[in-house]
């Protein structure tokens, strides 16, 4: 059976569409909890999102604290603080233990 895309043309080989309900690394905020944002390598602000919680864990260690959101309401919660991308399932960078190729914000 062919794959149906959801654009006209076909999606890059490494975009999720979509990404669904994601597990949302978050820190204490004077309203409650703030999702966390970080940096790419080049500098941009991204927000984040895993797929399971032992690949948070693995990335960002087992005592982050974390809150599930859908995809579309994490881009709306970051997008207006300047993270217009989002990054699902970070990886470390190679050889480095538990050094994120992301760093936090």
């Amino acid at each position: 059976m062919p794959q149906q895309h959801l654009y006209a043309e076909d999606p890059e080989p490494a975009e999720r569409i979509p990404a669904g309900l994601l597990f949302v690394p978050v820190r204490p905020g004077p309203a409650g909890c703030t999702a966390r944002l970080f940096r790419t390598p080049l500098g941009g602000r991204t927000a984040v999102g895993f797929t399971s919680v032992q690949r948070l864990a693995a990335a960002l260690g087992s005592d982050q604290p974390w809150i599930r959101l859908a995809e579309p309401a994490l881009r709306a919660l970051a997008e207006p603080l300047g993270a217009a991308v989002l990054t699902v399932d970070p990886r470390l960078a190679p050889g480095t233990p538990r050094t994120p190729l992301l760093r936090a914000v």
